[in-house]
């Protein structure tokens, strides 16, 4: 049933394996050791797209966060509807909820795969899976530091799954291999959950439940790699811990890039703010309706004409009319005609013109008009 697992992972440790065991040899237990760190290596590899999708849903998450509490603040006796409501606000900002959970499942079967693998290297087997029996006896026979790969402080890979107080299971040749792996393995998965936790939500931070699972992935996880570690197989432990070597490196690699892409954007978002914002020493006119115009430039302003209506306006010389036309109202138009303004100043006469000529002079004062006789 879980051959689609365990081809696969025999096939890219058999890969490896002919790749080191070509430079190194076929029965040296670096060849081995390596293939088992490689095999981890390709598998995360082929996981790092969906890691970083993963982060990127978590910060998209952080965003719209203040919504998901109105969500569940509204729909908090209806289950059915703030699951209706919290799906279309994902497929809106674009989060798939299912990109963080599939890093873990898919490192779960792959580990599970590797030790039945491991497990399947047996002299009194023909083959394991695609590995031949000439590649069972490399592997039988490779050692690291004088310790099997198999071989664990306290039984084997075939004692792994039971518990005994057996003291002949014990193997102290194996302690100086395996003891400094279980340390770094656990110092390793210690400040994973640690980087993880420091870029957790405010939100998930707060939750009680998260807490409780922050402190067990933070102190009781590496403290049960360091005590069961002793029953773990080198080969096994080995995958731990590059495992978990591989996960701090990808972390601080990836939320330096994704904090670096925030950063940008900042930046980019205030440059733009600043483009567009008044210049120094403007200052915003207002117009009669009350509504603030747009700044312009002082030099602008100078270099501008002056607007006609601004100027004063001059009242048209009243002129006098044409000889035999017909006096006109004061409801006309008041215009005079082309050329003929200022006619009576050069000295045309008239009934007219003496008749103003005599009140001009009538109008002098001191001088008191003469009786015609």
């Amino acid at each position: 049933m879980l051959n689609v697992i365990y081809y696969p992972v025999s096939a890219i440790l058999w890969f490896w394996h002919k790749v080191f065991g070509y430079v190194l040899g076929a029965d040296n237990g670096f060849a081995w050791a390596l293939s088992v760190i490689f095999l981890v290596f390709t598998l995360r590899a082929l996981l790092f797209k969906p890691f970083v999708s993963q982060v990127r849903s978590m910060r998209k998450m952080q965003e719209f966060q203040p919504q998901i509490k109105k969500l569940q603040e509204k729909y908090k006796n209806d289950r059915t509807k703030l699951a209706e409501e919290m799906q279309k606000l994902q497929k809106e900002h674009g989060v798939n909820p299912l990109g963080g959970c599939l890093p873990v499942l898919v490192q779960l079967p792959v580990f599970i795969g590797l030790f039945h693998v491991l497990r399947g290297f047996r002299t009194d087997y023909a083959y394991n899976y695609v590995f031949s029996y000439n590649d069972i006896l490399s592997f039988d026979n490779a050692t690291l530091f004088g310790a099997k790969l198999s071989d664990a402080i306290s039984g084997n890979l075939q004692a792994v799954g039971s518990f005994s107080l057996n003291f002949g299971d014990f193997n102290p040749h194996v302690i100086p291999v395996a003891l400094p792996l279980m340390i770094i393995a656990s110092v390793a998965t210690h400040f994973t959950a640690r980087v993880s936790a420091a870029h957790q939500s405010p939100a998930s931070a707060a939750n009680p439940q998260a807490a409780i699972m922050q402190k067990l992935t933070m102190w009781l996880f590496p403290l049960g790699v360091l005590v069961f570690g002793a029953f773990f197989p080198i080969a096994i432990l080995l995958y731990w811990l590059s495992n978990n070597s591989w996960t701090l490196t990808q972390q601080y690699l990836v939320y330096g890039k994704i904090a670096k892409e925030e950063e940008e954007q900042r930046t980019q978002a205030a440059a733009q703010r600043d483009l567009l914002a008044p210049k120094p020493g403007q200052k915003p006119k207002r117009a009669s309706n009350g509504v603030t115009a747009e700044p312009r430039d002082a030099v602008t302003e100078l270099d501008e004409p002056e607007d006609a209506v601004s100027a004063p306006v001059v009242a048209a010389t009243p002129t006098k009319p044409r000889p035999g036309a017909r006096p006109t109202s004061g409801k006309g138009s008041g215009r005079a005609a082309p050329g003929k303004v200022g006619s009576a100043a050069n000295g045309q006469g008239g009934k007219n013109g003496s008749r103003s000529g005599q009140l001009a002079s009538s109008s002098r004062p001191g001088k008191k008009s003469k009786k015609r006789r």
